[in-house]
Formats: C-alpha cells, sequence, structure tokens
C-alpha cells in the first residue's frame, strides 16, 4: 500500500498499530460483516483482546476522537478465519517431489520428505495462514522416537505459534496400529518379496518408540502447561481409529475430559477407510465410536468423506464436529463429503485445508469457494450451501469444533479477532450498488487481498506480512537447511517398489468385503 494511502484519522491504514492496552483502537471498514449483519461505512472499537462496540464509522470515530485506526474506506472487515483441520508441513510435498495420489498410496510415499526444522516449517505455514485470513487453526502433528525428541519437536513448534501469534490448537497424535495397511500389516508384509520386505524393514520402524503412556504423560502436561496462554491450546490427536488401539483412544478421551481440552482424529476419508468398518468392527467406524461412548462436543473427526446417514445422525445427536476439508479430499481421490446432509443434520461442521489446498497455496478464499461450487446439486429444489453458510463454517462453525464461543464473530464481548481485505482489486473497474458486498468479497478475494490481520486485538499481519517475525529471513534458512541436508532415495525407491503392492492389497478389499456386510454403505 503506497504512502499516499496511509494516514491516521483512517481514510487507509496507518503504521503498525501499537496495541497498548486499555487504548480503544477503531478497526474501520467500508463492510463490516458481523456474521449475522452488514454494517456499511463501519467500525469495530476494539479494547485489549475484546470487541467493545460496533456502529458507524462516523458514529465511533465521534465517540473515540483520539483512537489509532486500523483500516478504510476501501476495506472489507470480517471475523477471523478459522481452519478447522491442518497439517503445518512448510515446505510443501509437491516442491519435495511426491505428488497427490490415493490417500492410502499418498500417506506411505511421504518417506521420502526431508525432515524440516519444527519452528522454521511451522513458521512458514504460520505465514501462509495468516496471509489468507486465517486467525485460528487445528493444527495436527505426529510425534514419535524418544519423549525427548517428541517434546523438542513440539516445543519447536509452539515457538512458531508464539511468535506468529496465530491462534491455535495444537494436536498432537502418535500412530501404534497399522503402521503399513489399515489392521493387517502382519498379513501385509508376509505378502511381500523377501527382498522388498528386508529393505522394507530395514528403512521404516514397524513399532513406535513411544510408549502410549509416556505419549499421553507428555500431552497432558503440554495441556496444562498451555492452559491460561492466551492463543495457544494443546489437544489429543490420535491420528485415527486405525491406528490407535480401542483401549488407548478411551484413555485419550478420559484424559481430555479431565483437562477440558479437544480431541481430533482423522475418520471415514478414503474409500479403504470406509471399508474398515465392517472388515473389522461389523458396522461403521463412526457407529463403532459412538458405541466406545467417546463421541462429544470436544470430540472432531476430519473428513467424513464416507459417512453414511446413519453416521450423520450419529454426530448430530452426541454433538461431535466434522472438519469438511474440500481440497484435500479431491487430491486425494477420496471423494465428496456429505455436507449438506451434515448441514441439514445439524451437526457442527468447519472448514479445514489439511496443509493440501487444491492450488497447493494454503488460501483460505479459494477453499471457501471450493466448498460452495462443489456441493451445489443439479436440480432445482435441491440443496445447495450458499456463501454465508460456508463463510459459517470457517468462522462460527469452525468456533464450536474449537469449544470458543467467543470467535467466530464480531460482536461485542468477543475476542478481536479480525480481518482486513483490501477491496480496491476486487471492485475494480466498478461495483454495482446492487451487487452483494459479501458475495463480492467470497467470490473474488484472495490471499494477496489480505492486508491486516488481528488476533487477540494484536495485529499479526500488516501490509500482507507477519510481524512476529521475517518471513523471507524464514524461507532463506529453510531452503539452505533443506539444500544442505542428506537426500532420501533409498525411501523415494522403497515408496515407488511398496506402491504396486499397496495397490493390489487395497484393490482386493474391493471386491472381497467378509459377509454379511457385503452391501454395506455401497455409495461411491
Amino acid at each position: 500500500m503506497s504512502d499516499t494511502q496511509s494516514n491516521t484519522q483512517g481514510d487507509n491504514p496507518s503504521r503498525n498499530p501499537s496495541n497498548h492496552p486499555g487504548n480503544i483502537q477503531l478497526i474501520r471498514g467500508r463492510w463490516i460483516f458481523t456474521g449475522d449483519e452488514l454494517i456499511d461505512d463501519g467500525a469495530v472499537a476494539i479494547q485489549a483482546d475484546r470487541i467493545v462496540e460496533l456502529g458507524r464509522w462516523t458514529d465511533l470515530q465521534a465517540k473515540y476522537p483520539n483512537s489509532e485506526v486500523v483500516g478504510s474506506s476501501q476495506h472489507a472487515v470480517l471475523p477471523g478465519l478459522i481452519n478447522a483441520h491442518h497439517h503445518s508441513n512448510g515446505v510443501p510435498n509437491s516442491l519435495q517431489g511426491v505428488d497427490d495420489d490415493f490417500l492410502e498410496l499418498w500417506l506411505f510415499a511421504n518417506i521420502a520428505l526431508q525432515p524440516q526444522d519444527p519452528t522454521l516449517k511451522t513458521l512458514l505455514s504460520a505465514a501462509a495462514l495468516l496471509q489468507s485470513g486465517v486467525t485460528a487453526v487445528v493444527d495436527v502433528t505426529t510425534i514419535s522416537d524418544s519423549p525427548e525428541a517428541g517434546l523438542t519437536d513440539l516445543e519447536g513448534r509452539l515457538h512458531a505459534y508464539e511468535q506468529a501469534g496465530l491462534r491455535v490448537a495444537l494436536t498432537p497424535g502418535a500412530t501404534y496400529t497399522s503402521v503399513l495397511v489399515h489392521g493387517e500389516d502382519e498379513a501385509f508384509l508376509a505378502s511381500l518379496p523377501a527382498a522388498l520386505r528386508q529393505q522394507l524393514q530395514a528403512l521404516v520402524p514397524l513399532q513406535q518408540s513411544l510408549s502410549p503412556a509416556t505419549y499421553l504423560e507428555l500431552v497432558s502436561d503440554l495441556v496444562r502447561r498451555y492452559q491460561s496462554h492466551p492463543h495457544i491450546k494443546i489437544w489429543f490427536g490420535p491420528p485415527g481409529p486405525q491406528w490407535v488401539e480401542e483401549g488407548l483412544l478411551l484413555k485419550i478421551v478420559a484424559a481430555a475430559e479431565d483437562l477440558n481440552t479437544g480431541v481430533q482424529t482423522h475418520a471415514v476419508e478414503s474409500f479403504y477407510e470406509k471399508l474398515i468398518g465392517p472388515r473389522f468392527h461389523g458396522k461403521s467406524v463412526v457407529a463403532r465410536l459412538h458405541e466406545l461412548g467417546v463421541l462429544s462436543p470436544r470430540f472432531s473427526i476430519a473428513h467424513g468423506v464416507w459417512l453414511s446417514e446413519d453416521d450423520i445422525q450419529i454426530l448430530a445427536a452426541t454433538g461431535a464436529s466434522v472438519s469438511h476439508n474440500p481440497s484435500s479430499n479431491l487430491r486425494l481421490r477420496a471423494g465428496v463429503a456429505p455436507l449438506n446432509q451434515m448441514l441439514t443434520a445439524g451437526v457442527t461442521v468447519g472448514l479445514g485445508m489439511d496443509g493440501t489446498a487444491i492450488g497447493d497455496d494454503e488460501d483460505m478464499w479459494a477453499e471457501i469457494r471450493l466448498a460452495a461450487r462443489l456441493h451445489r446439486t443439479p436440480q432445482l429444489h435441491t440443496p445447495a450451501p450458499s456463501f454465508s453458510d460456508i463463510l459459517g463454517m470457517a468462522t462460527v462453525g469452525g468456533a464450536k469444533l474449537l469449544m470458543q464461543p467467543d470467535l467466530g464473530k464480531l460482536a461485542p464481548g468477543y475476542k478481536a479477532d479480525l480481518v482486513l481485505v483490501n477491496c480496491e482489486r476486487l471492485t475494480w473497474p466498478w461495483i454495482a450498488p446492487e451487487a452483494n458486498p459479501l458475495h463480492v468479497v467470497l467470490m473474488r478475494a484472495r490471499a494477496a487481498d489480505v492486508d491486516t490481520v488481528l488476533v487477540n486485538g494484536k495485529v499479526v499481519l500488516h501490509n500482507g506480512q507477519p510481524t512476529g517475525f521475517d518471513l523471507a529471513a524464514v524461507g532463506a534458512e529453510l531452503a539452505a537447511q533443506l539444500k544442505a541436508a542428506p537426500k532420501r532415495e533409498e525411501y523415494r525407491a522403497l515408496a515407488q517398489n511398496l506402491r504396486p503392492h499397496l495397490a493390489n492389497w487395497y484393490a482386493n478389499w474391493e471386491f472381497s468385503p467378509p459377509e454379511p456386510y457385503a452391501a454395506f454403505n455401497s455409495r461411491m
């Protein structure tokens, strides 16, 4: 933004605001989208980390004449967007030569990825989220190795979120079963040619070195340590029902209830994950989770692509939430989730990018558009989500999933998490008076249009750049580390050699579901 567009009286952003505690700041916008209504030429008054008042710009300017002003008559102001499921992976897979594939094949191919410094890669991802207007994220990560190594990794990530100022529920998990294939590792291993089996056993640990008891203790200690933190929470993140034993899942949920924190897991993401339920439990995965008694408003699942109508009713009745991740579902050939049915049933649904946005750019605006367009049914008088529905998923839906009811709207008493979008490009060269401002912003905005983001009333993105760290320096340091790191050609070769065996294993699942469940949930 040029110098001629900046002044302290709010016709465009001033210098980086000072955020002195106790000071009233005015956040000015051409359009203020509160989550319930539109205020034309309005403003939001904030004090410290809370919203105090909303109203017309001229009224609030007169009421608070000495306030510092952020924003302008050329900005749209929205509640901070909430990314309900993510993996802050730093340099994306595509830049490391790992292409999209079926989920199960892609997961194993990730052994070829170069390790990245946990702080640097989290900063890189956090910057992309802030630059697309995300103010809160559920960041799911996997830990292994020794307790010391696991804690070091998590502390590195947490240090990054301290620097970035991004609100996070960091959600660590550990894999204890189904390292190779869902539920049948020993049989799969025995089916491999001897040379490939030896190569696999030499390179890939098939046993988790972090004991379940140590995992529970490590995460519980972090939950307690961060309980009073203004923008960091710790959740439990069992990777998926097939990756943890049911006894451990029960202990995780009990610990989360005792500590008043959340649990998020992946569930029924792929077609083959759908088959896990009838193959091993004689019922759907969600029905089995319900039978175990783990579903509640503190429990959320990522994806839910293959939910049945009965599953949806279970989620609605228990209050468990779903993060809808349309980009990831398409990129990993998982399918299209029954979003319309979930919304109709009253399931709490958030919107997540999963670290695999459709353009590989972590642009939440593109995710909003994809979700809005993907679920428009092709016949009249049939369901189709509106832009308001999808924005609700990315704000109040995500807030409910996060168990933070003071997020997701612009209203007095709510947290001061706000996004300012410059509307000059969006409305150029002309906008009709009758054009719907919300539709214009959600249809046309890109990450590049976001110039200011506040979390807890603090400016964490200014002029499109993070205020807590030097993004260019982070990128340069991370690139230098990756360039100097040993190549993982053996792992890449292993993934390539194992791929046809994995594909054949799951192909056999398609044609031999155990009786009497052959017709279970035949939706394709």
